[in-house]
């Protein structure tokens, strides 16, 4: 008896994902070209982002459009969309009011308190000039782009604030795709699998990505190249993801690009960066291939205290697993832990590391669509639109695809692109926006029965109120389980800011540690399971209840 007990305590708990976009009230539908995909740009999808725009304690939720050739011309997309959190599970359309429905051709977006008056702040990656929206504090944004000098002006993606000088305030990385003319496109005939395609990435003009520093008055001067970036950011940008990748308390980026090596800029301390993605291990998979970096995540999923990476790719390419051994220095584990052979099939893009049970480790999720509608005419083993993937982490077993066992959400077959990750019905765990071109998007609502949780939100000092670049270290049971604070994850698309922790049967916490970005360290003890605990940088935290799960 008591053996079947500890089986049945020990047993791995279902995954429950149940689709709430309508229950919700969300309409957004992403559009971008015709149903026959001519131009690169046409294909590549938008983001989203999850943040507590108007600080009522609930985060609210940004989605990216596109457009059509003559739409794009004449500034008349269908816009971007902001809906506010009415706290209850459902979504209000505040675009309109708040100022925020860009009208471009959108791809991504990021979100991060740019002047430290405590609100988020927009900034929106378009093909063509970009948009950074000022959060005025009163629901409402106002449009800074050019006075703050940062619009850009080519076909740029995945963008992440970070401090990268350790100065207090918010920096801005913006990667760059290609340069591409929707008038004048490629003349020459491009071909995949015996049928006519857009032309690109390959042969077309590659970008060069963008890093702003933050002057501190709601300006930003272009570093690229003082910063030492500027030599080695040529390639195909598409997924930006900063870190503390080696360890030394200053902010890394990595970057992951289209058909082109990977990079690594390793932070001097001072603002300054070397790249290092050869040297590091992650430029190439372990047979030395580039592959089509989309997707990035980063997190300790083998509680060693290191933040891993996982890059997503295109099909026939699996997805990539670098393990970090320390000190910034990789391994591609993908074949050794059973990550290889479940995505092959798919083309990977948003992902993110979740605790989607909350037993203490964390687990993976992948959107996935193809890029070529007429694959669906070929018998290639896949089609154009495809389901999504969620893979537990078994720990020495490696990672099982549980995606078919899941719950409704995860057999919805789309052709997705950004995903936003985010506690939006603030119940301890994680659930999933999916951004899915040409069609209407996917709330996921995380409604598995998991273990105990415990929600961290920071609430730092200075120009960085959101605490972005602090360790979070949280103690229960014997095992250390650490977060990361940042926005920029998946592709094209920012997270929640507040940390979720899994902590299996355990009641109790014995010990919260916080390392801030200024390198300061602050301690909360004893702190109960089943709570958002609020934490005040050198002041006094606070808890409330998010009740059991």
């Amino acid at each position: 008896m008591l053996c079947l007990l500890l089986g049945l305590l020990l047993a791995p708990v279902r995954a429950e994902f149940t689709d709430q976009t309508v229950a919700s009230g969300i309409t957004f539908e992403h559009h971008a070209g015709g149903l026959i995909k001519q131009h690169i740009v046409e294909t590549m999808g938008g983001g989203a982002a999850f943040f507590d725009a108007d600080r009522d304690g609930d985060i609210d939720l940004y989605a990216v459009n596109g457009a059509t050739a003559q739409t794009y011309r004449e500034k008349t997309g269908p816009g971007n969309v902001l809906y506010f959190n009415d706290g209850d599970g459902s979504f209000t359309d505040g675009t309109a009011a708040a100022g925020v429905g860009d009208a471009s051709w959108g791809v991504g977006c990021t979100m991060g308190d740019v002047d430290g008056d405590g609100y988020g702040d927009l900034y929106v990656t378009n093909f063509g000039p970009n948009v950074l929206y000022h959060n005025d504090g009163d629901g409402t944004f106002t449009d800074i782009s050019n006075s703050a000098g940062v619009s850009g002006a080519e076909f740029s993606t995945s963008a992440a604030f970070l401090d990268i000088d350790r100065d207090g305030d918010l920096d801005l990385y913006v990667a760059t795709y290609l340069t591409y003319d929707i008038d004048s496109p490629p003349v020459r005939p491009c071909s995949y699998a015996g049928f006519e395609i857009y032309c690109g990435p390959q042969g077309l003009a590659r970008g060069g990505d963008v890093l702003y520093r933050n002057n501190g008055d709601n300006t930003f001067s272009d570093v690229t190249r003082p910063s030492g970036v500027a030599w080695a950011n040529h390639y195909y940008g598409l997924g930006v993801l900063p870190g503390d990748f080696d360890g030394d308390g200053d902010t890394d980026i990595f970057v992951a690009n289209d058909k082109t090596p990977n990079l690594l800029f390793r932070n001097a301390g001072d603002g300054t960066f070397a790249e290092r993605g050869l040297l590091a291990g992650v430029a190439y998979n372990a047979d030395g291939n580039e592959e089509a970096g989309m997707g990035v995540a980063a997190g300790d999923y083998d509680g060693d205290g290191n933040a891993d990476l996982y890059v997503t790719h295109f099909f026939r390419e699996s997805n990539t697993l670098y393990r970090n051994l320390g000190e910034g220095v990789f391994k591609d584990i993908t074949r050794e832990v059973g990550l290889e052979q479940p995505t092959l099939e798919s083309l990977g893009w948003g992902t993110q590391f979740l605790d989607y049970d909350a037993d203490g480790d964390l687990d993976l999720f992948v959107a996935n669509g193809h890029v070529y509608p007429q694959i669906d005419l070929q018998k290639l083993g896949t089609s154009y639109q495809q389901t999504n993937q969620l893979f537990r982490n078994d720990g020495a077993a490696g990672w099982i695809d549980v995606s078919a066992t899941a719950g409704p959400g995860l057999r919805i077959a789309r052709t997705s692109r950004g995903a936003a990750f985010g506690d939006y019905d603030n119940d301890g765990d994680t659930d999933i926006f999916v951004v899915n071109l040409d069609e209407a998007a996917t709330l996921l609502r995380n409604d598995t029965a998991g273990g105990n949780r415990l929600t961290v939100h920071l609430q730092g000092m200075g120009a960085n109120r959101d605490g972005v670049g602090a360790w979070i270290r949280v103690r229960a049971s014997g095992q250390t389980q650490v977060r990361y604070i940042s926005a920029a994850s998946s592709y094209l698309s920012a997270n929640d800011l507040r940390a979720n922790f899994g902590l299996g049967q355990a009641a109790w916490v014995d010990q919260v540690d916080i390392t801030w970005p200024d390198g300061s360290q602050q301690q909360i003890p004893h702190v109960a399971a089943n709570q958002r605990l609020v934490v005040y940088q050198h002041g006094e935290s606070t808890v409330s209840d998010i009740g059991a799960p």
